[in-house]
């Protein structure tokens, strides 16, 4: 893995993402390949973040008591964690496969996967945001919807979907990813005993 092509990638698409994702959709690649070098790295951002914020940092109750997790159920959380993200960005993937026909697009699995993880960087990132108090809902929000601004701009370049398309591609796939962002919160906070985005 190349970490510095890695950083340049992710501040690319955060700060030039049109122009990105024409590189990004001419680029071989192949689905391990972009596990290797990109997601499994970009996706430890929130779980990391989590554990240090749960277990090491710890929540204020009322701005003075300190509530911090177990380091097991820290761990555990992490772990499962960052195991939903690396699934749920294939899961994704398929998804976004999947429904290219009916907004003109043509169908790639690996296309797909660049747009899912791609697109996701925006809010990978902001995992950052877990260890900053009282701005978590804030950061997240943010890289919520930079992520589904990523996903937009890719779709054209990664699925070959008309640019007047998109739109609605964008919105059934957002659905589709809060959906199952949603889902991968309850059972991660079900191990942990919280949300996973409190502040």
């Amino acid at each position: 893995m190349d970490t510095n092509k890695l950083l340049q990638r992710v501040r690319a698409l955060l700060i030039s993402p049109v122009t990105e994702w024409l590189v990004i959709a001419d680029e071989s690649a192949t689905v391990s390949g972009l596990y290797r070098e990109y997601i499994l790295v970009v996706a430890a951002i929130p779980a990391l973040c989590a554990f240090v914020k749960g277990s090491l940092i710890g929540y204020a109750w009322h701005g003075f008591k300190v509530y911090r997790q177990g380091m097991g159920e820290g761990i555990a959380a992490a772990v499962v964690g960052y195991g939903m993200a690396i699934a749920g960005v294939y899961v994704l993937a398929i998804i976004i496969d999947a429904l290219a026909p009916n907004f003109g697009g043509q169908q790639n699995r690996v296309q797909a996967l660049k747009a899912a993880s791609y697109s996701y960087t925006a809010s990978w990132v902001a995992g950052f945001g877990q260890l900053l108090p009282g701005l978590t809902w804030v950061v997240a929000i943010v890289g919520w919807g930079y992520s589904a601004y990523l996903l937009y701009l890719g779709l054209p370049a990664t699925m070959r979907v008309m640019p007047g398309r998109a739109a609605g591609y964008t919105v059934v796939t957002v659905i589709v990813a809060l959906v199952l962002g949603w889902l991968m919160s309850l059972i991660v906070g079900g191990i942990a005993g919280y949300s996973v985005y409190e502040s």
